[in-house]
């Protein structure tokens, strides 16, 4: 039976490091980020005494420490789930309590409602209890690999095998947990760590065609879902659900479409779900039949997802309808509910107060990757304090985007201060001078030490203290916070995504699709300023095809919007002038040729 129609991504390095604590007993899942197993570490001991739990210590003299923390942290985060839930359960029978919020909480029109209620009324005490705890689950504590932080470790100056690489090291701490729960991979695909899950056996079914450990692939359209998606079948691997992404309108790192909008991607997949599971259901048979293992008779089910930019009922509801889909994602509202997520009160009240102009794509990610956040974050400011002392750049204490090899022989950070100096000294030999130096000198600058940014906020809340460079803070809201500004409790966010209440004060807040469309034709503006002159053929042809796939996005908005009856009635008409006027501002982009 349905339970909640919502999952909470994963946020940043700590923001969501402990969100399953704290939503999980609810049925609610969610996703926490394995970049950071110091940090994970310290979070263990944290709870670990909290709730008077014997800690003992993985040093990094201990051999496998990455993984090892890894598993004993996420043991210990399932514990705590089970026991939250197993409380719960028992108080089904008292009313006003944790089982009477977890009923209200759920969506009114729930199966799992309206069959908890019946029970309620027509059940005995035993009855009840007995129902509750073979019927109710508690939301899944789901982990986050982001693929390409796959920095490889070395001991006595000598190359340690893959598996010890970050990120194989995360996916083995995952796998030798207790959790019966799903990994997401993010940030594309990387064959040799997808080839390290056949190494893995809880990613294989039983004779029941179960799972312990599931895969999540985050995707930005249907064609990466294809190639990947066949990748993992021919390693024997199944692929539980798609998680779509708009490639814009999302918080964290930013991963551009070629022009391709979350709506036609969305509804290819609408459209070939099928065709998906069947072609990926032929090749993992094969696989499987070649291992000697456990074979499923019939195609296995694909939950297919989406993320980024969703901030209300109507939107929630029409994904879920008309696509089809099997949840949505409700990630950078959450920042502003701190019974959930780990936001210290600066951050707060910079998010709260966030507007527009705010909230925008940055270039401080030392991965290269445009990078979502807000304007005078505390790690900003420290970062600009430094460049204003002279000395640029950050020490560099977690070394997990150490992949520059540019101007060293061990490869460094973009961001680390040994970078930004041989960079600076090398540009002072161009000896240019005037706006192109300052121009220069500050892309140079611009990177931030977001490794230790995106998890300073757990410290701040929880009073860990931690020898690190600074105590700045990086955030990685979506644009669609702007429209969010109050702090708010589980129980309001959840009735807001629901439609029970509303959150939104502004009557100007548009259409996520018309959003996205609007970010996207701003990055392919920004692109074609930024192009040589003149534009050369290969680059004028990406930005054809570019604004070809923007085109044919705003003509599907434009029938689907005209098609859709009693859905958006009252903004329907001010969404198709709103295509129109979009349409025009594509059209006027004209790379300069000759």
């Amino acid at each position: 039976m349905n339970g909640h129609t919502f999952h909470i991504p994963v946020m940043g390095i700590g923001f969501t490091i402990d969100t399953p604590i704290k939503v999980a007993q609810y049925g609610i899942s969610s996703v926490i980020s394995l970049i950071d197993d110091t940090l994970i570490e310290k979070m263990r001991e944290f709870h670990s005494t909290r709730l008077n739990i014997p800690f003992d210590p993985i040093t990094e003299k201990t051999e496998d420490c990455r993984a090892k923390r890894i598993t004993a942290y996420l043991n210990l985060l399932d514990i705590i789930v089970q026991n939250n839930f197993t409380k719960l359960k028992e108080n089904a029978l008292i009313r006003n309590g944790e089982f009477d919020k977890y009923i209200d909480m759920l969506p009114d029109n729930s199966p799992l409602k309206q069959k908890i209620r019946e029970i309620l009324l027509t059940k005995s005490g035993p009855e009840i209890l007995d129902w509750v705890e073979n019927n109710l689950k508690a939301g899944s504590i789901d982990v986050n690999i982001m693929t390409k932080l796959d920095k490889e470790h070395f001991s006595k100056n000598e190359k340690l095998p893959s598996e010890y690489n970050d990120a194989h090291a995360a996916l083995r701490g995952f796998a030798k947990s207790t959790l019966n729960s799903s990994v997401v991979l993010s940030a594309g695909m990387n064959p040799r760590l997808y080839s390290y899950f056949e190494q893995l056996e809880d990613f294989y079914p039983n004779e029941r065609m179960e799972f312990r450990k599931k895969i999540i692939l985050k995707v930005s359209d249907f064609r990466s879902a294809m190639i990947q998606g066949k990748f993992l079948a021919k390693k024997g691997m199944w692929i539980s659900e798609f998680r779509i992404e708009s490639g814009l309108n999302c918080g964290g790192h930013a991963f551009a479409t070629q022009g391709h909008l979350m709506g036609p991607i969305i509804e290819e997949f609408k459209k070939n779900r099928q065709f998906l599971i069947n072609d990926l259901h032929e090749i993992y048979v094969r696989a499987l039949t070649e291992k000697n293992r456990e074979v499923p008779s019939h195609p296995l089910n694909i939950k297919i997802t989406a993320q980024g930019g969703i901030g209300t009922n109507e939107e929630h509801q029409f994904l879920l309808e008309y696509y089809q889909l099997d949840s949505i994602g409700w990630g950078s509202p959450f920042l502003l509910v701190p019974s959930v997520v780990n936001v210290d009160e600066n951050t707060n009240l910079l998010l709260r107060n966030a507007l527009e102009d705010d909230l925008y794509l940055s270039d401080i990610s030392p991965l290269g990757v445009q990078f979502n956040t807000v304007r005078n974050n505390t790690k900003d400011i420290e970062k600009q304090i430094l460049i204003n002392k002279g000395i640029p750049g950050s020490i560099c204490t977690k070394k997990f985007v150490c992949f520059n090899t540019e101007l060293t022989e061990k490869p460094v950070c973009t961001s680390s201060r040994t970078y930004q100096a041989l960079k600076i000294k090398e540009l002072d030999a161009k000896k240019i001078n005037g706006i192109e130096y300052k121009e220069e000198y500050a892309k140079i600058v611009n990177k931030s030490c977001v490794c230790v940014g995106l998890g300073m906020s757990v410290l701040l809340v929880n009073k860990i203290n931690d020898k690190l460079d600074g105590e700045g803070v990086s955030v990685c809201p979506g644009p669609n916070l702007a429209y969010f500004s109050e702090t708010v409790t589980l129980r309001k966010m959840i009735d807001h995504i629901y439609g029970r209440t509303n959150l939104i004060h502004r009557n100007d807040r548009p259409h996520m699709f018309l959003k996205e469309l609007s970010i996207y034709i701003d990055y392919l503006k920004k692109k074609i300023e930024q192009s040589s002159f003149p534009v050369a053929p290969k680059q004028m042809e990406y930005f054809d095809t570019f604004q070809n796939n923007l085109m044919d996005g705003i003509e599907y908005y434009k029938n689907l919007f005209s098609s859709l009856k009693h859905r958006f009635e009252d903004v329907k008409y001010d969404i198709i002038n709103e295509l129109q006027l979009l349409e025009l501002k594509l059209l006027s982009l004209k790379p300069v040729t000759v």
